[in-house]
């Protein structure tokens, strides 16, 4: 088991579900393809372990990380974040994440929407290239920490998707339906996975 106080990084596996509680920083998720449960840190500092009260029925001690400087917000599954997207693959995109809520991020965290991830419906008929573009701001959810210090996103929600674009004239162009944008300058449309905006 790991020292007190020592320092871990997202991803880090703190121990097994069966023996730990996630709290503050700590995240519940399966390792590797498995069905054995861990806990994992969600950001990088000091790891601590607090005792149960005596007359708790659960008696697992509590694992948390704690932040070692002040820095902004940390993704953590189930958060919505605004990234802008960096690379599009013909089956997954790489995004930058800039917020997470309305709090901005000072740390750099890197998403991948993956093709299955984009929208909820006709999954296989999903062009990742008529989906985004790089540059586009995308508001996407985080569904885990995946390989490589990235986080999974999914933009599978009405509400979720390219929130604004650049067209290809410069201007910031306007979404006329879920699946296109329209340049307010040249009048082009693209193709896009729109976030809903409202209700």
């Amino acid at each position: 088991m790991q020292e007190e106080g020592e320092m871990v990084t997202p991803g880090e596996v703190l121990g097994k579900a069966t023996e730990l509680k996630a709290g503050k920083g700590a995240y519940i998720g399966s390792y590797r393809d498995t069905d054995i449960q861990y806990v994992f840190s969600s950001l990088t500092g000091l790891r601590r372990t607090l005792s149960p009260s005596p007359d708790s029925p659960d008696q697992r001690p509590t694992v948390e990380v704690t932040g070692h400087k002040a820095h902004g917000a940390v993704p953590e599954p189930g958060s919505v974040v605004i990234a802008r997207v960096t690379k599009v693959m013909a089956k997954t995109a790489s995004a930058d994440i800039m917020c997470v809520g309305p709090k901005s991020v000072q740390e750099k965290f890197t998403g991948i929407i993956r093709q299955q991830d984009v929208r909820a419906t006709e999954i296989d008929k999903v062009d990742m290239h008529l989906s985004f573009r790089p540059g586009d701001i995308v508001r996407a959810l985080v569904l885990s920490l995946g390989d490589a210090r990235a986080y999974y996103l999914s933009t599978a929600k009405n509400e979720l998707g390219v929130v604004s674009a650049e067209s290809a004239a410069g201007a910031t162009m306007v979404p006329i339906s879920w699946t296109e944008m329209q340049c307010p300058l040249t009048g082009q449309i693209e193709q896009r996975k729109v976030a809903k905006v409202g209700s």
